[in-house]
């Protein structure tokens, strides 16, 4: 009898347990309010504007998961996180996701309890240098001294100058800021960091037409949102905002357009999207109109792209990787269904 009734106090406190640690997805409810974790500041990715608003392509991410899971946009709480501190603040539940410029790595992945819930931007490891250098591509740094910044990006510019047979001098860097006043102030000859990093660096230049990025790309970074790991069901919502951007430009579906394409779509797919039918948004815990609340807020994929990082930007990147399947790019949504 004792047996059964510890076995029984057990079972008990181990739903008490359950039901005592709230879900990611019950904090933000409760709170009103997403805090997302941001780069300190990055032209085009996360950035305060003159209201203090931030800005961006990784800012809209939140805002579409805002939008989604409180029905508002402007219900986001913007958190600057280093990349040294980013996971950190996730585990400690500062904040409830990283939309950021961080790689997806086995390393970060398997040791940090964080899951990449969605590649948003397929990225790459490059080289940027000054117009008068006179050079045209990366080949061409034998003997450069090179502003790097992560662990990450020495272990690449290591392997790729290896595999050239050409030597350079490290000069290493507390962070893209520091590699950004070393390189204008003839500290070194070449900044190396992801190409989305340098441009949006670039773009912050007096003179942005006097510096070059080379088009060697040494290395793959797919970036995207990350969640805190075990808390699937807030993982499923954050990939499947992001996946609803996605389908959204495959299907045509605008911020202008949304409301119309409601009640004159008859494409079953985007019917499901918008909730006009289906069970999409229960299956995620949320209502039926979560992901055309997310769209009609910051747009389709494109829409947010082109807005902030696009070719007319300041920023100047090309979809290329980032263009839909479609399209001969890398972006590709599950179905809904």
């Amino acid at each position: 009898m004792l047996k059964y009734l510890t076995l029984g106090l057990i079972a008990s406190l181990c739903v008490m347990s359950g039901m005592a640690k709230a879900t990611t997805l019950e904090d933000v409810k409760a709170r009103g309010m997403l805090n997302c974790g941001v780069n300190t500041g990055l032209t085009g990715f996360a950035l305060p504007d003159a209201k203090g608003i931030y800005q961006g392509f990784d800012a809209d991410l939140c805002k579409a998961v805002a939008a989604a899971v409180l029905g508002d946009a402007a219900k986001v709480r913007y958190v600057p996180t280093t990349t040294e501190g980013a996971f950190a603040a996730l585990s400690a539940g500062e904040v409830d996701l990283l939309a950021r410029n961080m790689a997806w790595t086995l390393s970060r992945d398997t040791s940090l309890q964080a899951d990449f819930v969605a590649v948003s931007y397929y990225d790459g490891q490059g080289f940027m240098v000054k117009q008068d250098l006179g050079i045209s591509s990366a080949r061409e740094l034998d003997g450069a001294r090179i502003c790097e910044h992560t662990a990450t990006t020495e272990s690449s510019l290591t392997d790729y100058f290896k595999a050239n047979a050409i030597k350079y001098s490290p000069i290493l860097v507390t962070d893209e800021a520091d590699a950004q006043r070393q390189f204008l102030g003839g500290g070194c000859d070449a900044m190396t960091a992801d190409i989305s990093v340098l441009s949006s660096l670039r773009a912050t230049l007096p003179q942005s037409d006097d510096y070059v990025i080379l088009p060697e790309i040494i290395s793959k970074e797919p970036l995207g949102p990350v969640v805190r790991h075990g808390d699937n069901a807030w993982g499923d919502i954050v990939r499947w905002t992001f996946y609803a951007l996605l389908t959204a430009e495959e299907k045509g579906i605008t911020k202008a357009n949304i409301e119309e394409m409601s009640t004159t779509t008859q494409d079953p797919e985007a019917r499901r999207l918008l909730g006009v039918e289906g069970d999409m948004g229960q299956m995620l815990g949320l209502d039926p109109d979560w992901a055309k609340r997310a769209i009609a807020a910051v747009g389709n994929y494109g829409e947010m792209f082109e807005a902030n990082i696009g070719i007319t930007t300041p920023i100047k990147l090309a979809r290329g990787l980032n263009a839909l399947w479609t399209q001969g790019g890398l972006q590709y949504a599950p179905p809904f269904r």
